[in-house]
Parts: C-alpha cells; structure tokens; sequence
C-alpha cells in the first residue's frame, strides 16, 4: 500500500506543505555543503591569521612555562595566572573562531535558511522499530549516502594521496634547512595541501546540493486528492461555499426586492429585462438603480411594481443598456441622463394626472440611447 500511495504522489508540494513541513523541522539540508564550507574556513582563517595566532600561542607558552617559586607556593597566584593564560589563549583563537561562527550561519541560506522549531526535540519512538531501522538501512537513500561517502573518501584520499606525492621532496628537503625556517615552511605546506583537499570537496557538494532537493521535494509530494483536501481545509468546502454563495445571492434578491416598491419606475424590455429607477432630488446626483433582473427576476420585479402601482414603461433599448452599464445600487451614466430624464417627466405627469382631470399622459416614445451604450437585442 504504501509504495502504490508513494507512485500516486505526483503532485508537487503546495506553499502550504512547505510551510508545515517548515513549522515540524524539516529544511533542505546538504551536509556535504556545510563539511566544505567549514574546513575552508579553517584552511582561509588559519592562512590569515596563521602568523599572528602562532605568535600569541609562542608567548602564552612561554608564560605557561615560566617557573617562578613565589608563584609555586602560592595558591591564589597560580590560579590567577592560570585564567590569564587561559583568556590569553581565548583571545588567540577568537578571530578563527568567530569565523567558523560566521560560516556556520550563513551556510544554511543557501538552502533552506534559518529555522528553530522544538518538534524536532520531541521524541520519535517510531523510529526506534527494528523493522522501520532495517527499512531504512536498505532503502535507496541509504545506498545513495553509502555511495557518497565511498565516492568522498576515494576523491578526498586520491587528492590527498597526489598533493602528498608532489610536495614530498620539498618536504624531504625541508631536513638540512634550520629548524624555523623548516617549521615555518611545512606549516605552509600544510596548509597549501590541506586547502587543495578541502577545496576537492566542493564537487562532493555540488553533486550533494540538487540531490537534497531533489529527495526533500519528492519527500513533500502530494496525491490530488491531498491537495483537494487542503484546499477545502483551506478554502472551504466548495459544496458549502457554492451553498453559502447562493444564500448570498438570495438575501441580496430579497433586500432588492424590498427596493422596488420605493421605485419611481420600473424599465421594461418587455418581458425579458426590468430595471427598478429611483431618485431623491438633493440626495442623489442622478437617479440610480435599485434593481434589475433578467427572464424570472424581471417577471418577480413586474408583480411587485404592479402590486405596489409603481409605473411601468416599455422601452427595450433603454432597458438592455440599463440591465448591461449600470450595476445595482450605482447611478446611471452621463450617457442616459436625457433618456431617463423623459422617463421621469413622465412618471411626475402621471403622478399629477392621478389627482386631477384629463387625458392620460403617453409614455416617451423614440428614448435615444447613445451608440456607445446601445445594446443590440441578439446580444441581451
């Protein structure tokens, strides 16, 4: 089961993943990165501060070795001169020590950065099965890591093996010359082969690095039905969300619904659009639209102006531009100012005709709806 689930994870690892897989402890590592950058450091420190740090260790051991009987008998004295040594000596090795510091932080940004979780102190007892230890003693990983550390002691002893083959009649010459000077050149020889050794590691490192990524990112790998998962731990149930949203929908077509008997008119297409008009003058600068629906809705906003005597005026095109341009609850543009300013001239005509004699008002005919807002019939 678990190889046939390992074969499904296909799926690359979502920003989510990684950022669990962070809070638990686990980052891109090379180990293989962080041995090379360590003994450079010491190769680089020791070159450059080789002479003065071989000068201050001279003179702490000559004060180490310096015998004096007041100091011999006393107790207080020997302790004092022995923690001054000692912070002689502290001293002595601070700037390499700072150094291997400096190296040891800054190594891991160039992988998976800093990190401090207290999972990874927590203990494991899974891993203490002898059955889940033999797993991983022949898993490909093991193999991987067993191949590395041949293929590192054949590259790390052959470098060696030649530097050691090439410098060695220097070395051997090294016999006849005076005992400082033969001193002070095979501690540069030393160094010279130690850096060129070190140095051979980077490939070791360069082989390393994309490995780790490579098994850390296939380690993170997700089925499709993970990321379903997380995306509903994350987004929501799209059945909830599609039920939310239509829940949505409908309070929203209520509370619009309640707009319509406030309505100065409602703009029909005849049958197949209807757009609720409303204006308050001094509140509003320009008349706004309080609903608006299409084929059932429009059918629901006709019963309620009819039920509510709000008038009703039969004009398509004027209908569509307002059903396409203007959103619900915003103000009609500059374009349909004059069309709708005939709609309501006719509306007010209406409402005095009801307290008064006469003939009834027609509604405006021909409304003119500029080109740039016109919306043919086909398209609405």
């Amino acid at each position: 089961m678990s190889e046939e689930s390992d074969l499904e994870k296909t799926e690359p690892a979502t920003a989510r993943r990684l950022e669990k897989a962070r809070e638990e402890g686990q980052v891109v590592r090379s180990r293989e990165l962080g041995t090379f950058a360590m003994l450079m450091t010491g190769v680089i420190g020791l070159w450059a501060t080789g002479g003065v740090l071989g000068r201050k260790l001279d003179a702490v051991m000559h004060a180490g070795l310096a015998f004096e009987p007041a100091t011999a008998f006393d107790t207080n004295r020997m302790l004092s001169q022995f923690a001054a040594i000692v912070w002689d000596a502290l001293l002595a090795f601070l700037p390499l020590l700072l150094m291997f510091g400096v190296a040891a932080l800054v190594t891991p940004l160039a992988l998976g950065g800093w990190m401090f979780s207290t999972k990874s102190f927590s203990p494991d007892f899974s891993r203490m099965s002898p059955i889940s230890g033999l797993g991983r003693l022949f898993s490909a990983h093991s193999l991987v890591e067993l191949a590395k550390a041949i293929a590192k002691s054949l590259l790390v002893g052959g470098v060696g093996a030649w530097m050691i083959w090439r410098k060695l009649p220097e070395a051997i010459a090294l016999m006849d010359a005076p005992i400082q000077e033969a001193l002070l050149h095979m501690m540069e020889l030393v160094l010279y082969v130690s850096g060129v050794v070190a140095g051979s590691l980077i490939l070791v490192a360069a082989l390393d690095v994309p490995w780790q990524l490579y098994t850390f990112h296939k380690k993170l790998r997700m089925t499709k039905e993970e990321i379903k998962q997380e995306m509903k731990e994350t987004d929501g149930d799209p059945h909830i969300k599609a039920r939310i949203r239509q829940q949505q929908r409908a309070i929203a077509r209520r509370r619009m619904m309640a707009e319509v008997p406030k309505a100065d008119v409602v703009v029909t297409n005849p049958t197949h659009y209807a757009v609720a008009l409303r204006y308050e003058e001094g509140r509003m600068g320009a008349p706004r639209v309080v609903a608006k629906g299409a084929d059932e809705v429009a059918a629901r906003i006709r019963e309620l102006a009819a039920e509510h005597r709000v008038p009703m005026l039969s004009a398509p095109p004027l209908a569509r531009a307002l059903h396409r341009h203007v959103e619900l609850g915003h103000e009609i543009p500059a374009g349909l100012y004059t069309a709708v300013a005939e709609v309501l001239a006719w509306v007010y005509q209406l409402k005095n005709w009801h307290y008064s004699y006469g003939p009834q008002p027609n509604g405006p005919a021909d409304l003119v709806v500029p080109d740039e807002l016109a919306v043919p019939e086909s398209r609405a």
